[in-house]
């Protein structure tokens, strides 16, 4: 199954290289209309999030998600959502560093 955000960008491909209706290519790529207009509003913050997080992982190697969000949570203060902090931490594959050491 191709996720929503490909479809979209396939969907935009083909209304500029084939002249066709955003009506014609939302149908044929099975993505509503505002799927389509979306655009994502990326926050300043997402950068200094990932900042504190390579900091952090740095710092302390044994540490995954959850004490790195329970740290900026608990001592610094951040009101960051952890879905959105889990989010960027993926981004980042530091999720992966550690077994990447271990091997």
């Amino acid at each position: 199954m191709v996720r929503p955000s490909c479809r979209r960008k396939i969907a935009q491909q083909a209304v500029a290289h084939y002249a066709i209706s955003i009506r014609l290519a939302c149908s044929t790529f099975s993505i509503s209309k505002t799927c389509y207009r979306y655009q994502a509003k990326l926050s300043n913050d997402n950068a200094l999030i990932a900042e504190q997080l390579i900091e952090l992982t740095e710092e302390n190697t044994g540490w995954g998600f959850g004490l790195c969000f329970s740290y900026l949570h608990h001592v610094e203060n951040y009101v960051w959502n952890h879905k959105r902090v889990y989010r960027i931490y993926c981004e980042l594959t530091l999720n992966c560093v550690l077994s990447q050491e271990e091997d």
